[in-house]
């Protein structure tokens, strides 16, 4: 079967209507008699709500209702669940709206529905609260310090879990019999997810069918529809229809489900018309989950050759207030189980400690634990390779995983199906010019120039699998995926995916994949996603799993339906169905290719069944279901290479080199485009981002005068190539691109900046190197650099 769109840069079929501004966002939408919500939230991180005065906010004009928290709880309406268990894991009750405490600046204490935004707002601050304020804890390392203020009662000393993998015996041998080792004390900084569209929730209840319709910005809205109806509400599933039009990003922070969403169900019931709650951008900061916040102690071992031979890490996790939906398994499954990395590595051994703090709860965010696995051992792999006097990419390459050696069991639970590093590491140091770079990075020291650079030879793993082995791990949903393909009696296709598209392109890429295999036109194929009353079930989107499992469920569902016309195509030629094959859109008969009917035939004569086969139903479509046999393994290697201006403390990154491996690829330009957003997002958390707590848990860091995002000056042009490694265990060969950049390159970008640092005698500085933080460290290194 020819290919006219696989594999083609073809540009994204959406943008049209996002550029032109006719999408359709959840804060477009607006319903007859809709009325408002507008949230009361702590100023406190760690406060019991003593009382609450409503009175003068009910007697506002305009004002609907005030709800509180135990009318809520009184009303049967649950605790939002956490959707990983985890043994032993301490899961404290998370309410819509607090009934006791406040337990993080920005939760919820009440809620003020009006008929309009500006009038819920003015009301909400007519509500007087009385709080007993109590001291707070943000680090979590100081929240398991004895005598720490606690989070929870049911969660003694703020431990929510403690987990390990590896042999720790075998592991603390191997660093025994070791010929190096070295330690580093690492911190992965706090993010706070930024997509251009801020969450919204608008519900309308129906009183005549005692149905709810919730419109939300959701990655996964059948997700949303389980928990919210089954856990939280307490109905059933099917009265619940969630609806995720075009969302602006994600991120990740778009999966869970938050408080607000179900207020607005509650409200909405109760006074039987819709309701709408849409976030300000201060909201935003304070309250959509937070992404890393990682303290780690790191240890790696090597033998007299310089083989890895072991290495030891122990993390105290930031979890904030509450667990939400895949909290306990970031700091896990998704971040010791990537220990390995490309590496060789036989021995590992990691402790992880789940901590509860007065911040906002922590969650999945683009890379979800793999960023951190990735920072963390990029990093000491670079620390090492600087103690044994040995370039970072010789080291590197010596400590791979050899191309031969798959599949590949890791000590860490993993098993790589497949893997070719040296190629991308290889062609990284070519489009670098990396002798000649060295050389500059040298002459330049001579002049008083600190270039540096930096390396991440990354590995991650995406498209979570098989179910029943995540269902052991602890995850309370499955990881396959579906796909509806439907052919209208015309030839037109629509394909309804349990994927869902928030940035990714699915509309266009999706559609590559279906015109190629039917033969037909992209412009023929239409993607339908969102609508949990039109789409099969199915899990959403994120950890980069709807290149390698939604695709194969709408692979497998084309060919159900090709197999089908097959059939209707050997009636109507007279032929058997092996003596037939499908290419170019029609059905010939094999070697006479003048015998031929097409596949829009095809579909027409499927409805009419006017000549149609006597054992076989009527209609094209066809539905399926596909549960992976492993993960998908992308990789590659990232090069950053940067100048630090010591007088200020400032960093320019000069240039960009980025080779991944994601398989074949369906529509390089989108893989281009998801590459430059994780690499702007990764180099960012390097440099730039930081969300800052003070002493009384208050977030420092709440708007974008604190919260430094990057801006298009602050990156070089990326210069990105590829090479290609099929997964074999999907149709396609396709493994994820969605998080990658974002898990390399803030391990390549801070290894470049301590690359430069080191000719002041510095051999590690922590994240994020800031200029105030880079200048700082260079002035304190300046004595002791006089005094040798």
């Amino acid at each position: 079967m020819g290919e006219k769109y696989f594999g083609k840069a073809i540009k994204r079929k959406e943008d049209p209507r996002f550029i032109t501004g006719a999408g359709n966002y959840v804060d477009d939408i607006t319903l007859q008699n809709q009325a408002y919500v507008a949230m009361v939230r702590s100023p406190y991180a760690h406060a019991t709500v003593k009382s609450i005065n409503v009175d003068k906010a009910k007697a506002h004009p305009g004002v609907i209702d005030v709800i509180l928290g135990q009318e809520m709880v009184d009303a049967g309406i649950g605790s939002i669940p956490v959707g990983w268990l985890l043994d032993g894991l301490k899961t404290p009750p998370h309410y819509a709206i607090t009934v006791d405490k406040a337990r993080h600046q920005g939760e919820i204490v009440a809620a003020v529905i009006a008929d309009n935004r500006y009038t819920a707002e003015d009301a909400a601050d007519l509500i007087e609260v009385e709080y007993e304020q109590h001291s707070a804890v943000a680090n979590p390392a100081k929240a398991l310090e004895s005598g720490a203020p606690q989070v929870h009662d049911d969660a003694p000393g703020n431990v929510t879990f403690e987990w390990q993998i590896g042999d720790k015996a075998a592991t603390d041998a191997a660093f025994a019999s070791a010929a190096k080792t070295v330690k580093l004390d690492l911190r992965n900084n706090r993010l706070i997810p930024n997509a251009i569209e801020p969450r919204a929730s608008l519900a309308d209840y129906n009183r005549g069918t005692q149905e709810y319709t919730l419109y939300t910005t959701s990655q996964n809205p059948h997700v949303h529809r389980l928990i919210i109806a089954a856990f939280v509400m307490g109905i059933p599933e099917h009265k619940l229809r969630v609806i995720s039009p075009d969302v602006g990003g994600g991120f990740g922070s778009k999966i869970f489900q938050y408080p607000e969403e179900i207020i607005v169900l509650y409200a909405s019931k109760k006074h039987n018309r819709p309701v709408k709650w849409s976030a300000k951008r201060s909201e935003s900061f304070l309250t959509d989950s937070h992404g890393r916040d990682h303290v780690t102690t790191a240890e790696l071992a090597v033998d007299a050759d310089a083989n890895i031979t072991g290495l030891r890490v122990k993390t105290a996790a930031n979890m904030g207030a509450y667990l939400t939906l895949f909290a306990p398994a970031v700091p896990t499954y998704l971040y010791g189980t990537l220990l390995a990395g490309t590496y060789k590595t036989p021995n590992i051994h990691c402790e992880v400690t789940g901590v509860f703090t007065h911040t906002t709860p922590v969650d999945a965010y683009r890379g979800a634990g793999r960023p951190e696995a990735t920072y963390l051992l990029e990093r000491i792999v670079s620390y090492m390779a600087q103690e044994l006097g040995m370039d970072p990419a010789e080291f590197r390459k010596k400590n791979f995983i050899g191309p031969d050696e798959f599949p590949y069991q890791t000590p860490v639970a993993l098993a790589y199906d497949s893997g070719n590093y040296v190629p991308a590491l290889e062609k990284a140091l070519a489009k670098a010019d990396y002798t000649n770079l060295r050389a500059e990075q040298a002459e330049g020291r001579k002049n008083g120039r600190y270039i540096g650079i930096g390396f991440s030879t990354y590995l991650e793993a995406c498209g979570l699998a098989p179910s029943a082995v995540v269902g052991s791990l602890g995850a309370q949903a499955g990881q396959w995926e579906s796909s509806l393909v439907r052919v209208a009696p015309t030839g037109k296709v629509e394909v309804f995916t349990g994927s869902h598209s928030h940035g990714q392109g699915h509309e266009t890429a999706f559609a590559q994949i279906v015109a190629d295999r039917l033969g037909v036109t992209m412009e023929d194929v239409e993607i339908v996603h969102g609508d949990t009353a039109k789409m099969p079930y199915g899990w959403g989107t994120y950890g980069s799993r709807s290149g390698p499992v939604g695709t194969s469920a709408i692979v497998k569902a084309v060919e159900k339906v090709v197999n089908k016309g097959q059939k209707i195509a050997a009636h109507l030629l007279e032929a058997r169905e092996e003596d037939l094959e499908f290419t170019e859109g029609k059905y010939q008969v094999k070697g006479s290719p003048d015998k031929a009917v097409s596949f829009g035939d095809i579909a027409l004569q499927a409805h009419l069944a006017h000549n149609y086969p006597a054992d076989l139903e009527p209609g094209l479509e066809a539905s399926a279901f596909y549960d992976p046999a492993n993960f998908v393994y992308p990789f590659g290697t990232h090069i950053a290479v940067v100048e630090v201006f010591p007088d200020t403390g400032k960093v320019e990154i000069l240039r960009y080199i980025a080779v991944d491996d994601c398989g074949p690829q369906i529509n390089p330009l989108i893989v281009q485009g998801q590459v430059h957003g994780g690499i702007a997002q990764g180099a960012a958390q390097a440099l730039l981002e930081n969300a800052l707590y003070d002493d009384n848990a208050q977030l420092l860091s709440s708007s974008y005068m604190e919260y430094a995002l990057p801006r298009a000056d602050s990156l070089p042009s990326f210069e990105i190539d590829h090479t290609v490694t099929p997964s074999p265990h999907n149709p396609l060969g396709v493994k994820g691109i969605g998080e990658a950049g974002c898990i390399a390159s803030t391990a390549a970008v801070a290894n470049a900046v301590n690359d430069a640092l080191e000719a002041f005698g510095i051999r590690h500085l922590d994240m994020p190197l800031s200029p105030p933080r880079i200048w700082k460290a260079i002035q304190d290194a300046a004595p002791a650099q006089a005094a040798d």
